[in-house]
């Protein structure tokens, strides 16, 4: 794989930031070193735009911050101190200055043990691979490439640095990190550091939930998704991270497709690359391995969307994503069938109440929808997403006629109680949803009380005459 890289020992404003200059400066004017260094140069020299900035110095943290101060900086953020990392704001760009360091991982703890060193090659020679161990001096320009991270970047590789093994040991999450760039790069891990993935995933157990949640969300937001989910299952990680995952390779779909795993990365693929959507598609069709059965030679996998909606959130929960997303991915797995369904004899009535029971979702929806009609046949396709197509213009003109999400009944609780002359309690929701019903369905209007009172007595003497039978 040959990939466009800047190609040059000297590059003049590789980044380009006036605040570069400035900092090198400061930093020079005191005797101390500055570099910028790993994803910063990488994305430059692969021509990716980026607005921040990774510095490594032989300064140590508080002289970092006094110095930093001398820039004036619009704002400072010492959140990583203790790993000797201080960051700061200058309008646009993101700064992060770290302190030379050698890492290790300390297993009984779980945690980074970070010692700090005294040069740069040192420093480089403790990254994790070697496209993100090259540095430039800002003043020169002058690019620093201890470890021929240059030739790996146009040669399209991904390569640990030094041993593989040691540098996973050092932090496993690198090991996520390497699919990760893959999947962002479309770059291929060289042999002998795919292998030791393989030999090393189980170290995993020691990465947080958190920590492995955001490399996830990375990968699946990068440009090829696809390719980062199939090195997480080849290479044995999948089982430390997403072990449900793997039922579904294999898992067969009437011939449509080779197997539920292809169809998930196809959809994957498919969406909008927000992390909501991304999550929502993985794990879309989770719960098929589950639900599979087989009737007259036909394939079947009946109410997998709540199985999977339940594996959902066992899943995010287990990778404690934040309650919002996950309710929010949760929904669009349970309702991922229902656009699909649609036809054109649905009654306005049908699609408010399709309204109302998809708000906060609908047009993440319509999106997982649209993604999720993958066959083979173009004819297919099309009238599919044409169907979709179809219920989201009905949507919206009944949108534009009223806010269905505020329908209510024309009678609330207190209106009922003092009609009934009853006090509160379960008798008072099957009277309400009956209205409401009807003024979803069009047959009462939202404030017609007087008739609302009518239908609210009869349906109650139906009622009470079904319980005395």
């Amino acid at each position: 794989m040959n990939v466009s890289v800047r190609n040059a020992s000297v590059v003049e404003n590789l980044v380009g930031a006036p605040v570069l200059r400035t900092l090198a400066d400061i930093f020079a004017a005191a005797g101390y070193e500055l570099y910028l260094v790993g994803g910063s140069v990488r994305d430059a020299l692969l021509h990716r735009a980026t607005h921040d900035l990774d510095l490594a110095t032989d300064a140590p943290p508080p002289v970092i911050k006094r110095l930093l101060a001398q820039a004036r900086p619009d704002s400072r953020y010492d959140v990583g101190e203790k790993f000797g990392t201080i960051g700061a704001v200058f309008g646009e760009w993101v700064v992060e200055i770290t302190t030379y360091r050698s890492e290790q991982y300390a297993v009984a703890n779980r945690k980074p043990d970070v010692t700090f060193g005294t040069n740069l090659r040192d420093d480089l020679s403790r990254r994790d691979f070697t496209i993100n161990a090259i540095a430039q001096e800002p003043a020169s320009g002058s690019i620093l490439d201890p470890f021929h991270g240059l030739r790996d970047l146009q040669k399209g590789l991904i390569r640990a640095v030094g041993d593989p093994a040691a540098r996973f040991g050092e932090d496993p999450l690198r090991m996520l990190r390497a699919v990760r760039f893959a999947a962002e790069l479309g770059f291929r891990i060289t042999d002998d550091t795919r292998a030791a993935l393989g030999e090393q995933a189980a170290a995993l157990r020691h990465v947080s939930a958190e920590r492995i949640a955001s490399e996830m969300t990375r990968m699946l937001t990068a440009a090829q998704p696809a390719l980062g989910l199939r090195l997480l299952c080849e290479t044995g990680l999948a089982a430390h991270v997403l072990p449900e995952l793997l039922p579904l390779r294999g898992t067969g779909q009437d011939g449509r497709h080779k197997d539920v795993f292809g169809h998930t990365l196809k959809v994957v693929e498919n969406v909008p690359a927000t992390p909501l959507l991304r999550w929502a598609a993985l794990l879309h069709d989770i719960g098929k391995p589950k639900t599979k059965t087989v009737q007259d030679g036909k394939v079947h996998f009946f109410r997998h969307e709540m199985v999977g909606a339940r594996m959902a959130r066992r899943i995010l929960r287990r990778l404690r994503c934040d309650r919002e997303s996950s309710e929010r991915i949760q929904r669009l797995v349970a309702e991922h069938l229902r656009p699909n369904l649609y036809t054109p004899d649905w009654t306005d009535g049908a699609v408010r109440r399709f309204l109302r029971e998809t708000e906060g979702i609908t047009d993440d929806l319509f999106a997982l929808s649209r993604a999720d009609i993958t066959s083979y046949r173009r004819s297919r396709v099309e009238a599919g997403v044409a169907r979709v197509n179809h219920l989201e213009a009905r949507c919206r003109e009944i949108q534009a006629q009223q806010d269905v999400a505020k329908l209510q009944s024309p009678l609330d609780g207190n209106d009922l109680m003092t009609m009934f002359d009853r006090g509160p309690g379960p008798w008072i929701k099957p009277i309400k949803d009956y209205l409401l019903e009807l003024v979803i369905d069009g047959d009462l209007a939202k404030d017609d009380k007087e008739r609302a009172i009518k239908l609210a007595q009869d349906f109650a003497e139906r009622s009470q005459a079904s319980d005395r039978e």
